[in-house]
């Protein structure tokens, strides 16, 4: 073809198809047959039909944890996978438009991807959960309605965890933590436990905070006990010590 002249991209076409089917049907030179004949006799009855569904790029994210609220976090959302899963460690394959989670070879589920621009948002299935519709998964809206039930220092306590977290959802567990001290002692109770931690020097009091004061009986009191300050003079002896009188 390299001495023939072509005025369009159309003949040219033509005339390379032309070119390509006389090369397929030549003789091989060291065996029976052509290029045309192995492909019609061998290769052609082993094709298959093309997937229905075009290939996608996914991205893969391994070994992240359900949380208790059978969901897994992704790109600060949440996504639900069957609560006999809860606590197991599983694989995400994420592509523009689906999220799957896998555990080992097994696909447990799959969810539309949520936007981008979307945040703290859950994309649940009714299968996956205990109770389908009526299983409401842990947000910061439900917390804080439990908070309010107890009292405005539980309050105040839950917004300052929220505030001390770098994501929202990092605030979920520490404050279920405070507020499931319910469940072990009074609400009223774990609210003066509140309000006597919101008083001491501790910026965000937490669990470990308020389980000492109940533990210890001091939300009854309304006093919290506090270290002795240091003294760099040593230890001080009344007069008695040293007049012989009972140490």
């Amino acid at each position: 073809m390299r001495h023939e002249q072509f005025t369009s991209l159309a003949q040219l076409r033509t005339r390379v198809y032309e070119q390509i089917d006389a090369y397929n049907r030549q003789p091989f030179q060291k065996r029976d047959g052509s290029r045309l004949s192995v492909f019609t006799t061998e290769e052609k009855p082993l094709l298959q039909p093309l997937p229905a569904a075009p290939l996608e790029i996914s991205t893969w994210s391994y070994k992240r944890k359900v949380n208790k609220n059978a969901h897994v976090v992704w790109a600060k959302n949440f996504y639900s996978v069957p609560f006999s899963h809860i606590g197991a460690l599983v694989d995400l394959r994420v592509t523009d438009t689906m999220l799957e989670v896998y555990r080992a070879d097994e696909r447990l589920t799959s969810h539309l991807l949520l936007p981008a621009s979307t945040v703290n948002q859950y994309q649940s299935n009714d299968a996956d959960l205990p109770e389908g519709r009526s299983w409401q998964a842990w947000d910061r809206a439900r917390i804080e309605a439990w908070a309010a039930r107890m009292g405005p220092a539980t309050v105040t306590v839950i917004g300052k965890i929220f505030e001390a977290a770098a994501i929202e959802e990092a605030g979920f567990d520490p404050a279920l933590a405070v507020l499931r001290l319910s469940r072990k002692f009074s609400p009223a109770r774990v609210e003066a436990a509140c309000q006597l931690a919101l008083r001491g020097p501790i910026r965000s009091p937490r669990y470990a905070h308020l389980r000492p004061i109940l533990d210890t009986g001091q939300d009854k009191t309304g006093h919290v006990s506090e270290e002795p300050e240091g003294d760099d003079g040593g230890y001080v002896r009344g007069g008695a010590y040293y007049a012989g009188g009972t140490r």
